[in-house]
């Protein structure tokens, strides 16, 4: 299974639970970015290093530009090693940067939402980081079932 599919399903496992917490909030739009945790910011542009996109609700009727607030949350995010820097260290943002929290971090996964408190973007966002890392520790799993004398892990990077 590609990084790519993980990311995927960690997303569409989460959707319910997404769901509910946009009724809760009241809200119905939503942006999700995963970064590829493969590549690192020295050795990628941060629009190279998107693994995975995916929107709820229709972008034509958002209130805001949701997929690009989730972008600059996630570059952020994944530059900095940091899903606190808006709360704790402001001073590393750049120009251009958006002034909003609302992503996580996860030994790697980085994931950043938009569309409702910063809050529950966070919230959302380390539900999917979680998913991907369990998804990934089920894939090892199953490869180390189907080959037990392999002492790496074959995978396709997205």
């Amino acid at each position: 299974m590609e990084d790519l599919s993980i990311s995927k399903q960690a997303v569409e496992l989460m959707i319910p639970s997404i769901l509910a917490l946009l009724a809760v909030a009241g809200k119905t739009d939503l942006h999700i970015v995963i970064m590829n945790p493969q590549l690192k910011p020295w050795e990628s542009m941060p629009e190279d290093a998107i693994l995975h996109e995916q929107s709820i609700g229709d972008p034509k009727e958002w209130e805001h530009k949701y997929d690009v607030i989730a972008r600059s949350k996630a570059f952020v995010t994944w530059r900095e090693n940091s899903d606190v820097v808006h709360e704790l260290g402001p001073a590393v943002l750049r120009s251009g940067d958006k002034l909003f929290s609302g992503s996580f971090i996860h030994q790697g996964v980085v994931v950043a939402c938009s569309g409702i408190q910063p809050y529950f973007d966070r919230l959302i966002s380390g539900w999917i980081a979680l998913a991907v890392q369990q998804l990934m520790r089920h894939y090892i799993e199953r490869h180390q079932a189907a080959y037990p004398n392999a002492d790496t892990m074959t995978r396709n990077s997205a």
